[in-house]
């Protein structure tokens, strides 16, 4: 029986499971969310098909609303909506071959990395002498050929010559033609003139080495902008530097005295990082110098800070299948993509029904005169705006929008002396080619069934977030009263947890420590005990000081907080004593020191009692044949 109902359903899954204020919701739409969203759903109630069918309503009621109060007509969220569809639609427009191609183009050139050094002669885009400036930028690469490359430094000034070194760089760092132009001259050699964006340039290739890999690496970091003005940054990375040749853990002492928060807790442990990747050369070629995993720098100084990096692992270029998906997300946001559009448009003109007026071109050639030069062309009285230029599919595009399109033109041939028919066959591709994409993405929500969901989902959610901001967050935030009465009502769930003012002195060796412990129980000074301590040539205590709540991960698990100088702890592989100046006890958090938390739930407490309103507004009906149905597909 249960098979039947299946197969029955299976034949209409366009049934409606639910409606919403008279609005069908298809069973279809609730399989498709709910399978695809299973994975990401943690509470396990959430998985039941009741419990997230109330999920589903819930969020229907909230569109719904949404739409009664007209959030989808404000200039805000339509903004929005366009900026990302027109970020999207890039996925599903592109030419797949002309793609594939150029991502294996850029692939084989994220092996390499070059190092070049180029001459520009800069260049208006509009400019309307040309040949003077390639014939300069000529000139420059035949004393560069005569002279060397270095001598023509000079002529460097910045504003309409340059002659620069780049260092090193592999794909996506410069403009693709430029970086076309780099990695097809051979090494040691000067390209001929190549027009750019900024002009005409030559490229010198002065060095191609293999890509260096993706390396991970930990570092510990004294910051030079320290809290405590008494830490010279300098003599602090050597004195961590003395205790890591004593023996002592890299990754302790990350822990314990690295100023760089986001690596400290892991041992200094950095996310893996290529060659150019990092804000710091300095830092780069300090651990890229490393030959083998386990290998440290000396401290060294970069603008951030003094270092020392520890190599934990170098892995060369991933193979082209594991790179794919990544270089065709920067392919698609390149240069490169013009010539994918280039591709598609061909494509398109075979999947389309295309039909040209034949006389159009030599209409339009016959409206152009010299004022087309001077910016002041107009359109003639009797201009036939509304004959067919072309036509796709059953839309028509008319002389009218071309005729438009070539009035936005003539400002790029101001002062030019171009043939008209020349004009005429440039705007015109640009017209059909714009036109003919921008008809691709009106269209693809019926063509592509994925883009129609993805963007429909995105069209919600940025809905829903508009809506939560204005009926949840805001007043959260906003409402004073309202906030201060939920925090007395509630009160008893903000609490402190217990603190310690602390000074902690550390060392590697146990017997060290019990001899420092006799030393902070007599009450002697930190710089006492160091000198009492410490050596020339061992560094044997550092001490660290501040407040911090007793669960804080600075401070040993089994830590007793009792003022004093606490007994020998063990924590991070290494030794402590704690001197406990004064113990913080728990206690009530004031509306301020909490007002994170409150505001939390508050906008909890605030959104319950908001659905209950929306339950109450729009009327609900659920298909319970229809419900069977679906539980019978999911379940099976």
């Amino acid at each position: 029986m249960c098979l039947a109902l299946n197969f029955s359903f299976s034949q209409n899954n366009q049934e409606t499971l639910l409606e919403v204020d008279g609005e069908a919701i298809s069973a279809a739409e609730f399989i498709r969310v709910y399978k695809k969203n299973l994975d990401l759903v943690q509470d396990e109630s959430q998985k039941n098909i009741d419990g997230y069918l109330k999920l589903f309503t819930e969020y229907q009621l909230k569109l719904k609303e949404a739409k009664r109060l007209k959030l989808d007509e404000e200039a805000s969220y339509q903004r929005e909506f366009k900026r990302y569809k027109k970020q999207l639609i890039k996925n599903y427009i592109s030419d797949n071959e002309a793609t594939d191609a150029l991502v294996k183009e850029a692939y084989e050139r994220s092996n390499i990395d070059l190092n070049a050094s180029h001459i520009l002669v800069l260049l208006k885009s509009n400019a309307k002498d040309t040949i003077n400036a390639y014939n300069q930028v000529l000139a420059l690469r035949k004393r560069a050929l005569k002279e060397g490359f270095d001598n023509l430094k000079p002529l460097h000034n910045g504003k309409t010559i340059f002659v620069e070194d780049l260092g090193y760089f592999s794909a996506f760092k410069m403009v693709y033609d430029f970086e076309s132009a780099a990695f097809n001259t051979p090494k040691g050699e000067i390209s001929m003139p190549f027009r750019t964006q900024f002009g005409y340039h030559v490229v010198k290739v002065n060095d191609r080495r293999p890509s260096r890999g993706t390396l991970t690496a930990a570092h510990i970091m004294v910051s030079l902008k320290s809290k405590d003005s008494l830490i010279d940054p300098e003599e602090r990375i050597n004195t961590i530097y003395k205790k890591l040749q004593q023996g002592e853990s890299f990754e302790s002492l990350a822990k314990q005295f690295s100023d760089d928060k986001n690596s400290a807790n892991k041992g200094g442990k950095l996310a893996p990082f290529k060659s150019g990747q990092l804000s710091s050369t300095e830092f780069e070629d300090a651990a890229f110098g490393l030959e083998h995993d386990g290998d440290i720098t000396a401290p060294f100084k970069s603008a951030f800070g003094w270092h020392i990096v520890k190599r934990i692992d170098l892995q060369p270029v991933p193979s082209f299948e594991d790179s794919k998906s990544k270089l065709e997300l920067q392919v698609k946001r390149d240069t490169r993509s013009k010539l994918i559009d280039e591709a598609m448009v061909e494509k398109l003109k075979s999947k389309y029904e295309i039909t040209y007026n034949d006389e159009a071109k030599a209409y339009f050639i016959g409206l152009l005169n010299e004022d087309y030069y001077k910016r002041s062309w107009e359109l003639p009285k009797d201009f036939k705006a509304n004959t067919m230029l072309f036509k796709i599919n059953k839309t028509v595009f008319t002389y009218g929008d071309f005729g438009t399109h070539l009035k936005t033109a003539e400002r790029r041939y101001s002062g030019k002396n171009i043939d008209f028919s020349e004009i005429v066959d440039k705007e015109f591709h640009s017209f059909f080619k714009s036109t003919i994409l921008q008809y691709r993405e009106d269209n693809l929500e019926v063509e592509n069934e994925e883009y129609a969901h993805i963007l429909k989902e995105y069209r919600d959610g940025l809905l829903l977030f508009d809506l939560m901001e204005q009926e949840v967050w805001n007043k959260a935030a906003k409402d004073t009263t309202g906030l201060e009465e939920f925090y007395e009502k509630n009160k008893a769930n903000y609490q402190w947890g217990d603190r310690v003012e602390v000074v902690i002195a550390s060392s590697a060796d146990q017997g060290h420590m019990k001899k420092i412990r006799k030393l902070m129980k007599k009450e002697k000074s930190q710089a006492a005990i160091k000198a009492k301590i410490n050596t020339d040539e061992e560094q044997n205590v550092m001490f660290t000081i501040g407040t911090y709540p007793v669960t804080d991960p600075l401070l040993p698990s089994n830590f007793k907080a009792k003022e004093g100088v606490s007994k020998v702890y063990e924590n991070h592989d290494a030794f402590h004593v704690i001197d406990v100046k004064s113990v913080l006890p728990a206690g009530q958090k004031s509306l301020e020191e909490a007002k994170g938390n409150v505001i939390n739930d508050y906008q909890t407490e605030i959104e319950l009692n908001w659905l209950n309103q929306l339950y109450e507004r729009y009327n609900i009906t659920v298909n319970e044949a229809t419900l069977q149905a679906v539980k019978a597909q999911l379940e099976n």
